[in-house]
């Protein structure tokens, strides 16, 4: 049998892995009251032979709980629910960071708990439409346009819940920096049209992200961080700009210069999205000298190609974890993939289409 580098242990930050495959970062919507639970400790477990597996986006506060049902990691019983998640992945010898995702202008009110509010670097709104259980899909509002006091407190809550995932026995924090949420609009010249410290030129629109960065790492350390990025990504209405090359130059190398365990870049084209140049992945490989994780459509040949190339030290892998709990082993022994997925049920709030797909039967 080949032998293959993806099976290989690696190593990103202060974390070792047991592989190279990551389970990507995937919204489910199974955190009733916004409190992860044991349905999602046993969906995580399930999954633990992942070298590491990331969260679902969640929520650094209130204001960022976009969507229906997702977690968040801002108050003790959502800290004590990841604290199952978290010690069910280790009891099987996976390591496991929170993605923290605040949702910014891809928000509803009928999505959000009393009080918070719908925030985004300037008051544009986003063009589609956001599911709610109340009443089911729903215009995007116009976002309150952030005060220099909002921008203070949102990078506290960052740090915050920073502080909290080291409380919930997390390995590490990845900021989602991508798809169109709070700290990508902050990037885009057209969802960021500010005219103070924080818009304008690209040093500026990449200043909110890389002062986030800086307060989680002093919270977690800089080999416990990770951040998600899509250039040339169009999810959640954020259109190609010309500048989006040299903003992603400038900002890896601010990261470089942070010194982050990873970078983690997804690439949206297997599903229908623009492809993302390989280009800009080079120039960011180039600028970043530590870990590199691709994802986007991959499968056990086309991940052994971007590692055995250097292109990437890591392969996340998105919905094949869905349908196969055992993708790992079903990949090491050559083992078919389920191809039953039952797409109407991504988004649901029970066990079904969730942790009821079963494990390969020789």
């Amino acid at each position: 049998m080949k032998s293959y580098k993806l099976f290989t242990a690696s190593q990103t930050g202060a974390v070792s892995l047991l592989n190279r495959i990551v389970m990507a970062p995937m919204t489910r919507c199974r955190a009733i009251g916004n409190i992860p639970n044991n349905l999602m400790a046993t969906y995580y477990e399930q999954r633990a032979q992942a070298g590491l597996i990331i969260t679902e986006g969640t929520s650094p506060s209130p204001n960022g709980l976009g969507y229906a049902r997702i977690p968040g990691i801002f108050k003790p019983a959502q800290i004590a629910g990841w604290k199952k998640v978290t010690n069910a992945v280790h009891s099987k010898g996976g390591k496991i960071f929170v993605q923290l995702m605040h949702t910014g202008r891809i928000s509803h009110s009928l999505n959000m708990v009393e009080g918070s509010q719908i925030l985004a670097p300037s008051a544009i709104k986003a063009a589609g439409q956001m599911w709610t259980d109340g009443k089911q899909l729903q215009d995007f509002p116009v976002p309150k346009e952030m005060t220099a006091d909002d921008v203070v407190s949102t990078k506290k809550e960052f740090a915050t819940a920073a502080k909290n995932a080291k409380e919930a026995d997390f390995d590490g924090v990845e900021l989602h920096g991508a798809n169109g949420y709070l700290l990508e609009q902050f990037l885009s010249p057209i969802s960021n049209q500010r005219t103070d410290n924080y818009g304008g030129n690209i040093e500026n629109r990449c200043r909110f992200i890389i002062e986030v960065v800086t307060e989680v790492v002093k919270v977690i350390g800089k080999e416990n961080t990770g951040i998600r990025l899509s250039p040339y990504g169009v999810a959640s209405d954020m259109p190609h700009y010309p500048e989006i090359d040299e903003t992603y130059d400038y900002l890896s190398k601010k990261l470089n210069e942070l010194g982050i365990a990873y970078i983690h870049l997804v690439d949206h084209s297997a599903m229908g999205a623009p492809a993302v140049p390989d280009s800009i992945k080079k120039t960011i490989s180039s600028n970043f000298k530590n870990t590199i994780i691709l994802c986007g459509g991959y499968d056990l040949e086309k991940a052994e190609l971007d590692l055995d190339n250097g292109n990437a030290d890591l392969i996340a892998f998105g919905r094949p974890f869905i349908n196969n709990p055992d993708l790992v082993e079903r990949m090491e022994h050559n083992w078919p993939l389920s191809k039953t997925m039952n797409m109407d049920q991504f988004y649901t709030a029970d066990e079904k289409g969730y942790s009821d797909y079963p494990v390969y039967q020789k």
